[in-house]
């Protein structure tokens, strides 16, 4: 089975077993879904949810959080991981939106990733999820499946996200990055499988006989 075929047939399996998605991070608006990606980060995404649904209900434009403060985004975001870089990060960016684009979120990947604490991941799935522009951010799983499957070399997510944009139809991006995500997380997790086990895994390589070691994110 060559890469194409592989392709179409984790697509028709994910589109089986996941016909319908929903995006895992609750948000109210761009802004706020911007600021839930950013917490996400080394943080899961019932975790970021529990936190925010206190916070936005009041808290949900860029003059909100300046207004707050670091000190005080500090404290609303405490049970979550490196919540002190990521206030800092909530804080000045909020700050810039401000400044430069009139408190709206910008609708670019240059003018997203100029903002402090987001990286080309994070403006992915904002420009996916936010402005329904095809992107397709690349995570833990979505690193580790590609490998799996056989698409990529795992020499980078930057690499991974170059080799899975060749395999799979514009159209299919958005809508695929949340699939290969609740797979991964169901199916094909990190201490399980190990390419020998699941249902894609067995149907791309069913002579498959050892473990296969990824490389990690």
């Amino acid at each position: 089975m060559n890469e194409v075929q592989r392709g179409k047939l984790v697509l028709k399996i994910l589109n089986k077993t996941y016909p319908k998605i929903s995006v895992p991070l609750k948000s109210r608006n761009v802004f706020t879904l911007l600021i839930s990606v950013l917490l996400s980060a080394q943080c899961t995404d019932v975790n970021v949810n529990n936190v925010t649904k206190n916070i936005y209900p009041k808290y949900y434009k860029p003059h909100h959080f300046k207004k707050l403060g670091r000190k005080k985004i500090e404290k609303l975001i405490k049970k979550i991981g490196i919540f002190r870089v990521k206030a800092k990060s909530i804080y000045n960016l909020s700050k810039l939106l401000i400044e430069n684009h009139n408190s709206k979120v910008p609708k670019t990947f240059e003018d997203l990733e100029k903002l402090p604490g987001v990286g080309h991941k994070t403006a992915s799935v904002v420009m996916s999820q936010g402005f329904s522009h095809p992107a397709f951010a690349v995570d833990t799983h979505i690193h580790r499946l590609a490998q799996r499957w056989g698409f990529t070399n795992g020499k980078s997510v930057i690499q991974t996200e170059t080799d899975l944009k060749k395999i799979f139809p514009k159209k299919n991006w958005n809508k695929l990055h949340l699939q290969i995500i609740f797979y991964g997380r169901e199916f094909c997790k990190a201490r399980m499988c190990y390419g020998l086990t699941c249902k894609i895994c067995t149907s791309c390589y069913p002579d498959r006989k050892k473990p296969l070691i990824t490389k990690k994110a």
